[in-house]
């Protein structure tokens, strides 16, 4: 098997993509698919943190615009990022590899509080570590978190699991004669407006130097393949 073209890696993954099919809330064998990805890409000698999105149940900017504070709002988004990662570890420990969930917010009956020395640890023992409750702040959303965390925690790459295989001109799900970029500069990136993720994200990445790599988790095994060098996405660096 081909080694690992990275060490030590953060994985982004929206939380709509665990509601499956149903569209809202957990959908279990989705759930299980994943862990079985994330285990994988452990087994090839991988440190893995993974950052999940919470708008499978909460996306704090529709619950805003309802009339909820906005501040309150991504708040609530925040929890529910938290209540996806501890369906994920228990989907990973269920499955025999270990795992642990660390939170953005002090709450010590249910998660240990995320620092660097907690992350490097439990990286270093072979663990899955899920990062919870975004960066802990309202106005800042979790593709930001996983650029902060990857930079916090010294990963050499932020994989940014999507449902299209890359970045395009456009939407190409609306637009046929859209464009898949192979390969974008952070600045290109920002300037061009593409919405795979935030442009805060997109700036932070410049200044950290980080690549980040947007790719489609639909298949399995994709996100080993990107590990390897050898899936199919778009490499956002430089």
């Amino acid at each position: 098997m081909t080694d690992p073209v990275y060490r030590r890696v953060v994985i982004k993954l929206s939380g709509e993509y665990l509601a499956g099919q149903q569209g809202f809330g957990i959908d279990q064998p989705t759930v299980d698919r994943v862990a079985d990805d994330l285990i994988a890409a452990r087994q090839l000698g991988c440190e893995v943190a993974v950052v999940i999105g919470g708008g499978n149940m909460v996306r704090g900017v529709e619950v805003s615009s309802r009339g909820v504070s906005r501040t309150t709002g991504d708040t609530m988004g925040m929890l529910a990022t938290m209540m996806n990662c501890l369906a994920l570890e228990s989907a990973i420990e269920r499955k025999g590899t270990p795992a642990r969930t660390l939170s953005a917010f002090v709450m010590p009956e249910i998660s240990e509080l995320f620092t660097r020395t907690a992350a490097h640890k439990y990286l270093a023992e072979g663990r899955i570590v899920l990062l919870g409750g975004g960066t802990g702040n309202p106005f800042f959303t979790t593709d930001t978190t996983a650029v902060l965390r990857a930079a916090e925690i010294g990963a050499q790459v932020v994989l940014k699991a999507t449902n299209v295989d890359g970045v395009y001109s456009a939407d190409p799900k609306k637009d046929p004669t859209a464009t898949r970029f192979d390969r974008l500069t952070h600045s290109q990136a920002i300037e061009g407006g593409y919405k795979v993720m935030d442009a805060t994200a997109f700036a932070l990445a410049r200044e950290t130097s980080l690549p980040i790599i947007v790719f489609s988790i639909a298949e399995p095994g994709s996100i080993g393949a990107m590990l390897r060098g050898v899936g199919h996405g778009t490499i956002v660096a430089g």
